[in-house]
């Protein structure tokens, strides 16, 4: 029970805090829209910024659980980093649907605050998460281990520069469509990295 209602607290918070902005949001307003009194959410965290923290991880834990489930699975080394990069696209891409058809001004301006926090946090994450699967594949001699070293930075930075396009909608101003980037970002590091057969 108890961690049902800190869950609807956090998820009453997160909403909060997309439709109004973390700094317009109370106290009071989380309280009010969870049907809690204030005496319940000071039971689970301190104060709005404890409440915000945790908002935070959840969301960034979500999006690492699904890349964790690409890496856990049984498919072979190639397919596992192909899957794992569309995934990657998919996150982003979806994080960027769902605030245009709810609150693109709250993501766009009174929330972005969060939305590079959790991104930067996931990266944390991510990195070691990549770097398992990417070993595993130099492991067996199915990644060029040269390339290898070189794709963990180039990997965050290709994301970070997919997730400024999104955000700012300007895959067009680069003559580009974000399909088409997806497509090229998948197959130049696949192709760079697995180990042709000769």
């Amino acid at each position: 029970m108890a961690s049902k209602t800190r869950e609807r607290l956090l998820d009453v918070a997160r909403q909060l805090f997309v439709s109004n902005g973390v700094e317009r949001t109370t106290m009071n307003d989380i309280a009010t829209a969870s049907d809690k009194g204030r005496r319940t959410i000071y039971t689970y965290f301190k104060n709005k910024r404890e409440i915000y923290d945790a908002v935070i991880e959840r969301e960034s834990d979500a999006i690492i659980m699904r890349l964790r489930e690409v890496v856990s699975s049984d498919l072979g080394h190639e397919e596992k980093l192909r899957k794992y990069l569309e995934a990657r696209f998919d996150i982003v891409e979806e994080t960027i649907r769902a605030s245009t058809t709810s609150q693109i001004i709250s993501y766009l301006t009174l929330d972005y605050k969060r939305l590079e926090r959790i991104r930067l946090l996931s990266v944390r994450k991510e990195q070691g998460l990549f770097k398992e699967m990417i070993d595993a594949g130099v492991r067996d001699g199915v990644f060029d281990p040269k390339q290898a070293l070189y794709l963990p930075q180039i990997h965050q930075m290709i994301f970070q520069g997919v997730d400024y396009c999104h955000l700012r909608r300007s895959f067009d101003e680069l003559g580009m469509s974000a399909d088409s980037i997806r497509e090229a970002v998948i197959e130049f590091v696949i192709n760079k990295l697995v180990v042709t057969k000769s």
